[in-house]
Formats: structure tokens, C-alpha cells, sequence
């Protein structure tokens, strides 16, 4: 029963749209309607600015950190990937935006920190020399999250921990999946470019 409370406090907590209250807040728009149509912290930062963007990133991984350690409170390690997970779901597929959110990458962020905290600090360096080579900000995610679920095999994790690796990940690619293709395509965009709407 706890590992389920933790489950929905986890959902509920992902839910929460920092990047739709921003567009709100700052101009009195739906930031899913702008820029590249994603409700997440790049998005934010190239339609409504820096600060904003950054505050967007920050809230977004202090929904992941709070999800995990709520889950850790009420159950352990399993609790906290639980509800981390959770939140990661809630943050994609949010109840209070009719399940339109974004790709959940500050969010998984987050859960990492308290879960795995060097590995989390070793993707985060590894996606940043990546986004300030090639100023692909998605492609820095996408590397990040294919690493993840091998870090935690080289890093001696049990097998549940690398399932866990394996699905975060796998849910980071899928939610990726258009950006993949315009990577392919040579059709994705830079940081510092204007967005187009997909």
C-alpha cells in the first residue's frame, strides 16, 4: 500500500507543469503552442528567456528529487524508483495538461541525484561537453540516456537497478524519437536557433 501512495505522489508530483506555469506567468501563453511545442525547460528557454528556462530546469528536477525521496521515506530504494518513475510519467504524460507534457529529461535528472548521485553528475558532464559541441540539446539527452543503463552495469548495480536504467532510458529515446529523426535528417534544431513548431 505504501509503495502504491508512492507511486500516485510520484505521478502527481510530475504533473505538476512548471514550463506551462511559466508561459502563463510571464506572457499569458500556452508554451505548448510555441516554439517547438514541447513542454519542457529548452523550450521554455527559447521562447520565454534565460531565467525562465533555467527555473523550469531547476523545478523540473526538484520534482524528480522530491518524487525519489518520497519514495525512499516510504519504501525504500524500490520506493524511490518507483515513485521517481512516477514522476518521470507524470511529467511526459501530465493529468492537469490532458497528458501533453514534455520529455522528461530534467525530471529523470532529478530521480538520478538521489538514486545514483556520481553517475547522475557523470551524465550530467557528459551531456553538457556534448550540447556545447554541438549545440544539440537533445542530442546530449539522447546520449545521456543511452549510457545510463550501461554506467549502472559497469557501476556493479543488480539487476533490478539496470531494469530500472534500461526503462528510464528507453523512455527518454522514445520520447526523443522525432528528435532522432531530424537528427538524422540534419532538420533538428541548435540551441540559440529559433524553434521550429513540430
Amino acid at each position: 500500500m505504501k509503495l502504491l501512495i508512492a507511486v500516485l505522489a510520484g505521478y502527481l508530483l510530475g504533473s505538476i507543469p512548471p514550463s506551462f506555469l511559466a508561459g502563463k506567468i510571464v506572457r499569458n501563453i500556452d508554451i505548448r503552442q510555441y516554439g517547438s511545442g514541447n513542454a519542457g525547460a529548452t523550450n521554455v528557454l527559447r521562447v520565454l528567456g534565460v531565467k525562465a528556462g533555467i527555473a523550469v530546469f531547476l523545478a523540473d528536477i526538484l520534482k524528480g528529487v522530491l518524487a525519489a525521496l518520497i519514495g525512499r521515506w516510504m519504501g525504500g530504494e524500490t520506493g524511490a524508483a518507483l515513485a521517481g518513475f512516477a514522476a518521470i510519467v507524470g511529467h511526459n504524460w501530465p493529468v492537469f495538461l490532458n497528458f501533453r507534457g514534455g520529455k522528461g529529461i530534467a525530471t529523470s535528472f532529478g530521480v538520478l541525484l538521489v538514486l545514483f548521485p556520481l553517475i547522475s553528475i557523470i551524465l550530467f558532464v557528459i551531456g553538457v561537453i556534448i550540447i556545447a559541441v554541438t549545440r544539440y540539446v537533445s542530442l546530449g539527452s539522447i546520449t545521456a540516456a543511452i549510457l545510463f543503463p550501461i554506467l549502472l552495469v559497469m557501476f556493479g548495480y543488480d539487476w533490478k537497478m539496470v531494469l530500472f536504467g534500461v526503462l528510464v532510458g528507453g523512455l527518454a529515446l522514445y520520447r526523443h524519437r522525432s528528435n532522432i529523426s531530424r537528427l538524422i535528417e540534419g532538420k533538428e534544431n541548435k540551441l540559440g536557433e529559433r524553434a521550429r513548431v513540430q
